[in-house]
């Protein structure tokens, strides 16, 4: 498939898209999240950027979306998702693991102390990423 090809089935993939983003979010925004200022704050700034008659409109070919690994938007803050999963898992594997429990970054992870899992860096992460995530399957 040619770059001209790919770029026409990505456009076309792009528009779908964003017809159906659009016919579902006039239905009911972000229906699976709960009242807060910051759902009402992304239903008001995606209104803004996508009514022609607002200055703050941005036509169609400038707008970006942007998606990660499955499809979905990947939050970065305040922590990764996957961090937040690790953290989970320990808690969950804890009890196997009794060590942990006066063992950084396993320890930090247990109290939820950020500062201190920051303060282990990359090796630190490694570590509790490695644990937390070892003999899994996809099931």
């Amino acid at each position: 498939m040619g770059f001209k090809t790919k770029n026409v089935a990505f456009r076309l993939f792009a528009g779908t898209l964003l017809f159906v983003c659009l016919a579902a979010a006039k239905a009911e925004p972000l229906p699976s999240w709960n009242a807060s200022e910051s759902r009402d704050q992304i239903v008001s700034f995606v209104a803004a950027v996508t009514d022609p008659g607002s200055p703050d409109f941005v036509p169609e070919p400038e707008r970006i979306a942007v998606f990660d690994n499955d499809g979905t938007l990947w939050s970065e803050q305040p922590v990764y998702f996957q961090l937040l999963f690790a953290i989970d898992r320990v808690r969950a594997l804890a009890d196997d693991n009794p060590e942990w429990e006066t063992t950084q970054p396993f320890k930090a992870a247990l109290e939820g102390n950020m500062e201190a899992l920051v303060a282990a860096g990359k090796p630190g992460l490694l570590e509790l990423l490695m644990a937390s995530h070892a003999g899994m399957t996809t099931e």
